[in-house]
Order: structure tokens, then C-alpha cells, then sequence
């Protein structure tokens, strides 16, 4: 089995809810991470926003406290994800879902 954990704290910036035709609860929120890291003894500032996708029942708790400007950590895998447009992009399903006070 190969490694795909990520785990990514930061503050939501979009977020929607919606059930599919098959009836699963999604909630969809986009995550920007700011942080500074050493590099080669160097510290850098950090900065990445990331689609993140809640599906089913276990997020329906905290599916309305997702909203913008709330800030969150969260542990999932990451996928590639084709949009309308046609474009790739790297998406993070969530497996666990923290809220930060």
C-alpha cells in the first residue's frame, strides 16, 4: 500500500453544502493555509489554498459550523479532480475534521 495522508490546518475562505442524487451529504469548502517553514536553514513564508470535500453522515454535525472565516484541521487523501473546464486539480477528501477556537 503506498502513503496519501495529508494533514493541513487554516481557515475557510468558501464553503457549500449539497446532497447528491444518491442522497449523501457533501460540504465543499475551499482552505488557505498560511504558515512560515525552515528550507535549507532558510525560513520561508508558506501559502496554498485547497479545495476540501466532506462527504457523508459523520461531517452532518459540523456541516454548519463550516463556514467562511472559520478556521479548521483537517486530516484526509488527496485525488485528482477534473473540473467542467476541463482542468486537473489536486482536491483533499477529508477523513477527519477539526474545528479550532
Amino acid at each position: 500500500m503506498t502513503t496519501n495522508h495529508l494533514v493541513l490546518s487554516g481557515t475557510i475562505t468558501r464553503s457549500r453544502c449539497f446532497n447528491s442524487p444518491a442522497g449523501i451529504a457533501h460540504s465543499v469548502i475551499m482552505l488557505e493555509h498560511k504558515s512560515q517553514r525552515y528550507e535549507a536553514e532558510m525560513l520561508r513564508n508558506v501559502y496554498c489554498q485547497i479545495q476540501v470535500v466532506l462527504s457523508g453522515p459523520r461531517f452532518e454535525s459540523v456541516a454548519d459550523e463550516l463556514k467562511a472565516g472559520v478556521e479548521i484541521r483537517v486530516e484526509g487523501f488527496m485525488t485528482l479532480q477534473q473540473g467542467r473546464n476541463g482542468q486537473n486539480r489536486l482536491v483533499l477528501h477529508a477523513e477527519n475534521v477539526e474545528l479550532k477556537s
